[in-house]
């Protein structure tokens, strides 16, 4: 009597194992990123309010908080090159819910410049997604007795040490390009740095520095009459000013200080998440709304993959570590 019972027990055990298994199979897979988000997205911006990385973030944040069905805060950490707002997310959980928006330049030029930081760019946060390669124009303030590139460049050559030009500070791509200008030009200025491009470009407008790489900022004071626009310092003239002339076209050349914004996250992300936003921030690239809100920046589109932007951020590094060693270029 007793063998058949035990016989018959684990035949319903092994038949309800099966049923279990089979049911358990047929569950709906979900992943990591079907999930994400349940809260707010914080996007840290390393960068003072109104200046290229701000105005580049909220362009974006605005269609992402729609597309992630969950808001998407921006915050300004600014400082240091950028190395405040960095080292916050590099510090943060890499639950998907802290994101930095930066200048390419906090990855590829601060660790040349900054001896000491407090955390590794490179090993502590990882790329997610480009948003914008920005390029700088060169602004003059209406009473510098100049009219074109050529004039500008004799100015500062018959007045060595006397013109003072603002960047958002050292080590910033208007900085570079400030330092490339002077090498190729063979002359001197004083450098002015500030804590963002905005302040630097309210300086610009009130007189109190005679010039500026700006990085974008500044086009509707050009429109208006109120900067001189002389020169690009990209490979390329800008759509917006097809007659204005690039640096390279002055004769400096070569001169190339563009640089690419984007996102980054901390290192240790879940992989689906990166893909997510990946895909959410370059399907937001391609809108006519971005597209036309950074156009007034004169920037343009940058869609790219994880691997190539931080691939970007390693030709930067090596492409600006000669100018900085050969300028001493230190940060704040």
């Amino acid at each position: 009597m007793n063998q058949p019972v035990k016989q018959n027990r684990r035949t319903v055990l092994s038949a309800c194992a099966i049923a279990a298994i089979t049911w358990i199979a047929n569950l709906p897979t979900t992943t990591l990123a079907d999930t994400w988000p349940s809260k707010p997205v914080k996007v840290i911006v390393n960068f003072p309010p109104g200046g290229a990385a701000d105005q580049i973030a909220r362009a974006v944040t605005v269609p992402l908080q729609q597309a992630l069905g969950q808001p998407v805060v921006v915050e300004n950490k600014a400082g240091a090159g950028g190395n405040i707002g960095g080292e916050a997310v590099a510090k943060s959980p890499a639950d998907g819910y802290t994101l930095l928006m930066s200048s390419g330049g906090m990855v590829s030029i601060n660790p040349a410049i900054y001896p000491k930081m407090a955390f590794d760019p490179v090993r502590d946060l990882i790329p997610v997604a480009a948003a914008a390669r920005v390029l700088v124009f060169l602004e003059v303030k209406p009473t510098l007795p100049v009219n074109n590139i050529q004039e500008f460049i004799a100015h500062v050559k018959a007045n060595p040490g006397k013109l003072t030009y603002g960047t958002p500070g050292n080590g910033s791509s208007p900085h570079l390009a400030g330092e490339m200008f002077k090498d190729q030009a063979k002359a001197f200025s004083v450098h002015v740095p500030y804590r963002g491009a905005a302040p630097a470009m309210q300086d610009l407008l009130g007189g109190q520095i005679d010039y500026m790489f700006d990085p974008g900022i500044g086009l509707n004071h050009v429109r208006a009459g109120k900067l001189k626009l002389l020169a690009i310092g990209s490979p390329k003239r800008s759509p917006l000013f097809p007659d204005v002339p690039t640096l390279d076209e002055a004769g400096l050349r070569g001169f190339d200080a563009d640089t690419f914004f984007g996102f980054y996250a901390p290192a240790g992300m879940a992989p689906e998440i990166v893909t997510r936003l990946n895909q959410e921030i370059n399907k937001i690239l391609s809108t006519p709304a971005f597209k036309e809100r950074i156009a007034s920046l004169g920037a343009e589109p940058a869609p790219m993959t994880p691997a190539a932007f931080g691939a970007k951020a390693q030709d930067d590094a090596k492409r600006f570590g000669k100018l900085i060693r050969e300028r001493n270029i230190k940060g704040d």
